[in-house]
């Protein structure tokens, strides 16, 4: 058990017990020295003395033990209630600070919730993509599935680019090959036809190179791969006098036309000197655009001709519209001449019917002859 010496109960009871050792050494001392002073009976007297001012020292001592006492327990009450207080208001603010804090996590859990239904639906595009791109790959995996894919996709940007009437899908030519399209462009530069079937393969086996030997490896399958491309192109689909001097090889991935054109720089200039040229889905929608430029000027030279035949019986229309016009205002010059002297007509009339009016009529005897009436200006 350890002494609080900050206690005043404490400090109050060590002070009494320090106090009556005091006074019962005082008390000994007196005894000591009233036994060998004085004799018996005053010692006796003495000793009563010093017992009841002993005892008076206790009662006052006991009275501020007393007094001690209340005042410590006023100050506990004190500081309980301040205690009380104290508690009371940190239990309000944690109760605010709680429900602040429920609220907000509340709030926090909705929108975690709205976040995660969110990724559950991404989660779930993502799949789908996912299966989409391994039907992909399925599709680019096979030659003829690949060719197939490269002509649909040129078809559709041919038909977004051109008039229907514009192109032909799986042209049929003179030397029996059969080209993937051919744009029917006037002379020159004439028909040019387009190719869809980019051999693949070399460029997948360059993108899943880990090596540098496979690398090599890719590097030299492509090139040759599109060497012999190029110039299959070059001899199934430029005919001399049935199309024009040159054809296009389409590529459907603008990654492949990016590595093309970024590693194999050669092979873009084999391609121009065979006169293939490569385009990719937006540089092929560039081409078919000016195309579409050539085309309408090519139908607009066509039409020249109907068209100054047009002009003319237009200037023709517009003579005799001219000669119309004269003759409608020369009848409007002689209606309004006609209608002046109708004017001048009626005003003459019109007076001659006032003169009519003012005349003095007398009342004439039977036998009187009646003055003349003259009539007339």
């Amino acid at each position: 058990m350890t002494l609080d010496l900050q206690d005043p109960v404490t400090l109050a009871a060590l002070g009494g017990g320090v106090l009556a050792l005091l006074l019962v050494l005082i008390l000994f001392a007196a005894l000591k020295a009233a036994r060998v002073a004085a004799p018996l009976s005053w010692q006796m007297s003495q000793l009563g003395q010093r017992v009841q001012a002993l005892s008076d020292g206790q009662q006052h001592l006991a009275g501020g033990l007393h007094h001690v006492s209340d005042a410590q327990a006023k100050a506990q009450a004190q500081m309980m209630g301040l205690m009380e207080q104290r508690l009371a208001d940190v239990a309000d603010s944690m109760g605010e600070a709680l429900e602040g804090s429920a609220v907000r996590t509340a709030r926090s859990l909705g929108d975690l919730h709205a976040r995660l239904e969110a990724i559950d639906k991404a989660q779930e595009n993502i799949e789908k993509l996912s299966g989409d791109v391994l039907s992909l790959q399925d599709i680019l995996s096979n030659k003829q599935t690949r060719g197939a894919f490269g002509e649909i996709q040129l078809h559709d940007i041919v038909g977004r680019a051109l008039p229907s009437d514009a192109f032909t899908m799986q042209a049929t030519l003179s030397n029996g090959k059969r080209a993937d399209c051919l744009i029917h462009l006037p002379n020159p530069p004439g028909p040019i036809a387009i190719d869809a079937k980019f051999p693949l393969e070399p460029y997948e086996a360059l993108r899943n190179a880990t090596t540098e030997a496979e690398r090599q490896e890719a590097r030299r399958q492509m090139r040759g791969s599109m060497r012999n491309h190029m110039r299959a192109i070059a001899e199934k689909y430029i005919i001399e006098g049935e199309t024009a001097e040159g054809a296009l090889m389409f590529l459907p991935s603008e990654a492949v036309y990016a590595e093309l054109h970024s590693n194999f720089p050669e092979l873009v200039r084999e391609g121009f000197a065979l006169k293939v040229w490569t385009v990719s889905p937006t540089t092929c929608m560039a081409t078919l655009h000016t195309m579409r430029a050539v085309l309408k000027d090519a139908r607009m030279r066509e039409q020249a001709g109907a068209i100054r035949r047009e002009l003319a019986e237009l200037c023709r229309d517009l003579e005799r519209l001219g000669g119309r016009v004269e003759n409608l205002d020369r009848h409007f010059a002689q209606a309004a001449k006609d209608v002046s002297e109708i004017r001048i007509s009626a005003d003459k009339a019109g007076r001659r019917a006032r003169r009519l009016d003012n005349f003095d009529f007398e009342e004439l005897s039977p036998d009187s002859p009646a003055p003349p009436l003259r009539v007339g200006g």
